[in-house]
């Protein structure tokens, strides 16, 4: 058994202190392993326990396991004044003098806050994505930090998911993509350099399969498929050279992650060869205990050091291990991970250059040069979903326009969750840069409508039950403001065009965040609707981490735009698009839903024995359509784009050779705009079923009015097979299909044939 060689390359080409402990650089590979095999013999049982255990924050307490050897890492720890402190201690006070490592939950941007991970996976762009990151990993080097948790890479198919905020959709090779260019991005070329940041691939592995949406719940599936959806993106960021990765929380197949056996060495180690640094989520090792497959926290550590995981985050329940037998205590993983955590310290540089340089922070932080990556990246970001009679771009000449909702001029919520070290007064509004924009015209703005915060619904021994929204979820009311939605309304009766902004407080997405409806929360739904009512032009700007349901916004406004959470230069970037300075350009890296009722839903299912057909007798619903309100990799222009003449140039192709494609796309409309061509192949006899279509490659293509380009691309053989039964990947002789397309549902149409071996 074994994961097929990602093709990562999209559609065709794709002043610092010094002391006397620190150590000039190891020559070689052969010598860092040498200086780790000198510390292990130096090493006691308390210290290497300590290599192994990941602590939050630099307390009193925390730094004295520092200066004893018993804490080899801290995390939420930043500033360079800060993280020297604490290095200090590790390398001038403790007996071996090995230096912290420190890590930080740097997930789009440290200061310099980019649009959420969903934002900038829509862009389809890699380059951009690698860019982003870099910008990141200056700035959180800068501030002392050697080590993020990210890129999460979960593929998700369910929207009640609040993490998928973080991740990259439903696609196993889109996902793919953008894991490597992250990677890429937050490493460079040589993790020792001061500004290059340790990447780590989280969750390991299907943690976006929860059952329900639930965050933290069971996964249950085949093995098929989580080798052939889900384990492929942690496949490519470890190819790209991820240099750690984060165990899953969840119970998969009836075995933690934390304590997966079969995930973090016989796939991880045995088939991939993975010789980095594994790590656990918050308390996970503590919480095999609340699995039930653990008895106590001594248990725990022992099922997850011997499973495979090096260092345990937060709960230090590694240390438990101290006071087990020593001849029950398995050294021998126990030399590995700390080996493992030791070699990360030595490719990071921390052993010859432990500190950072006070002054580089200083200059670092939101740059003209980050800040104008930031403002790029949100608009390669925003996806125009519908365009009724060219509503979009607006005129620069309105004379007056209102700007409504309770995102328009919300600081905090355009940063989205996981923020870094981002603060509100950071961020442009969409309000600011929209006056910014057009400052000779009359902008009229009202909130119209406060979002009620959901609260968890935990039984409280004394609180008085709190108040339900519509939904049944526990809510705190506020007040918009005197005018409410009335003030609102009039604003756009006043108004040539109403901007209105909706959708979810930052809070409603990321981590334990999971809902169970899809709706606006709150009266937004009210607010739009009797704005609409006005009968003047609408654009509603949606400001979410997951698709909502928005059936009722698509047959009454005519244009809608999905924002996502844009970061610093949300402002900015929304007015550039809306008022056409910048030609929307980003799709839809997951199949975006009717109803709640349909997840989950995602592009390249199987066809079933009896596909959608126009009589009742084919897999369906009686009350709703089958198909999403929009499709995977979906997203308008203000231009139009033409596909034509698709050839298969390569004939049959030998299952090790190459399949060649080319295409032509013209801009046929009136505007420059930016296209991503999508290619999708269809096996059509397996020996296992196969989905109806899987992505294969894209490319973003720029092209005036009237110019026209051929595209081609060639795949490896090999990227076309598929597992059989027993798990062997195989390449099956036979007829594929072969699209060319704006999206997963539209496109030319071609053939071609893979010849027996």
């Amino acid at each position: 058994m074994r994961l097929p060689t990602v093709l990562l390359v999209p559609f065709l080409l794709l002043g610092i202190c010094r002391v006397a402990a620190q150590t000039e650089a190891p020559a070689n590979t052969a010598d860092v392993e040498r200086r780790i095999d000198s510390l292990l013999q130096q090493m006691t049982v308390e210290e290497k326990l300590g290599q192994l255990s990941l602590y939050t924050s630099a307390t009193p307490q925390n730094l004295e396991l520092v200066r004893q050897g018993r804490a080899g890492s801290l995390f939420n720890v930043t500033g360079a004044q800060n993280t020297n402190a604490a290095q200090r201690i590790a390398v001038e006070q403790s007996r071996l003098k090995i230096p912290l490592l420190f890590g930080y939950d740097v997930i789009h941007g440290y200061r310099t806050i980019f649009p959420v991970p969903m934002a900038t996976a829509s862009s389809f762009d890699p380059q951009l994505m690698e860019e982003v990151e870099r910008v990141a990993a200056r700035e959180a080097t800068a501030g002392g930090v050697k080590w993020t948790f990210a890129p999460m890479v979960d593929i998700t198919r369910d929207p009640r998911w609040g993490r998928m905020v973080e991740g990259a959709g439903e696609d196993p090779y889109l996902g793919s993509v953008v894991a490597a260019a992250r990677v890429r991005g937050f490493q460079g070329r040589d993790l020792a350099d001061p500004q290059s940041l340790a990447a780590c691939a989280k969750h390991f592995a299907a943690y976006g399969g929860a059952e329900g949406g639930r965050d933290y719940n069971t996964v249950d599936i085949s093995e098929q498929l989580l080798r052939e959806v889900y384990l492929p993106p942690f496949h490519a960021a470890l190819q790209a050279g991820a240099a750690t990765l984060m165990a899953a929380f969840e119970d998969l197949n009836g075995i933690p992650a934390t304590a997966n056996r079969h995930l973090l060495t016989e796939i991880l180690r045995r088939e991939w060869h993975f010789d980095g640094l594994v790590v656990s989520d918050y308390d996970a090792v503590h919480e095999l205990i609340a699995h039930g497959v653990a008895a106590n926290d001594q248990q725990a550590a022992l099922e997850a050091l011997t499973a495979g995981v090096d260092m345990d985050m937060a709960d230090g329940v590694y240390q438990s291990l101290l006071s087990l037998d020593p001849s029950k205590l398995p050294m021998n993983p126990l030399d590995e991970a700390v080996r493992r955590v030791l070699r990360l310290k030595f490719k990071a540089g921390l052993f010859q250059n432990p500190y950072t340089d006070p002054a580089r922070e200083r200059t670092a932080e939101l740059t003209p040069e980050n800040l104008k990556v930031a403002r790029r990246a949100a608009q390669e970001s925003l996806i125009l979903l519908k365009n009724q009679n060219d509503l979009l771009p607006l005129d620069k000449s309105l004379k007056s326009i209102a700007v409504v909702g309770p995102l328009a001029d919300d600081q905090a919520d355009q940063l989205g969750s996981w923020a870094g070290n981002g603060r509100a007064e950071d961020v442009v509004t969409p309000l600011k840069g929209i006056q910014a924009k057009l400052p000779q015209a009359r902008v009229l703005y009202a909130k119209g409508v406060d979002i009620p915060s959901f609260e968890q619904q935990a039984p409280k021994a004394v609180a008085a039950p709190a108040p339900l929204s519509a939904t049944g979820v526990a809510r705190t009311t506020t007040t918009a403001g005197p005018g409410g939605i009335a003030e609102a309304v009039h604003a756009a009766e006043k108004a040539d065009v109403t901007i209105i902004f909706l959708g979810e407080l930052a809070q409603m997405t990321g981590e334990a965040s999971s809902r169970a409806s899809l709706d606006f929360p709150g009266r937004q739904q009210e607010l739009l609707q009797q704005v609409v009512a006005t009968g003047k032009p609408v654009v509603l700007v949606l400001e979410s981490g997951r698709p909502l349901d928005i059936r009722w916004a698509n047959d009454h406004v005519a244009a809608i735009v999905q924002a996502w959470y844009p970061g610093v230069q949300a402002g900015n970037a929304i007015a550039d698009v809306l008022f056409g300075d910048v030609s929307p350009s980003a799709r839809l890296p997951m199949s975006w839903p009717r109803t709640v009722g349909q997840i989950p839903i995602y592009y390249d299912h199987k066809s079933t024995g009896r596909p959608t057909s126009p009589d009742r007798w084919h897999t369906g619903y009686l009350d709703e359509s089958s198909e999403p309100l929009f499709p995977f990799g979906y997203g308008l222009s203000y231009t139009t784009f033409r596909y034509s003449n698709l050839k298969v140039l390569s004939g049959t192709v030998a299952p090790t050779g190459e399949l060649r494609v080319q295409a032509e796309i013209e801009n046929v409309g009136r505007r420059t705009g930016t296209e991503v061509a999508q290619l999708y192949v269809h096996d059509r006899v397996a020996p296992t079923s196969r989905p109806v279509r899987e992505l294969k490659g894209f490319q973003r293509i720029t092209l005036q009015p009237g110019e026209k380009k051929t595209l081609q691309v060639t795949l490896n053989a090999n990227e076309l097979g598929s597992y059989d039964p027993e798990l062997h990947w195989v390449v099956p002789a036979g007829i594929y299909d072969v699209w060319v397309t704006p999206s997963a549902t539209k496109g030319i149409h071609g053939t071609f044939q893979i010849g027996l071996q």
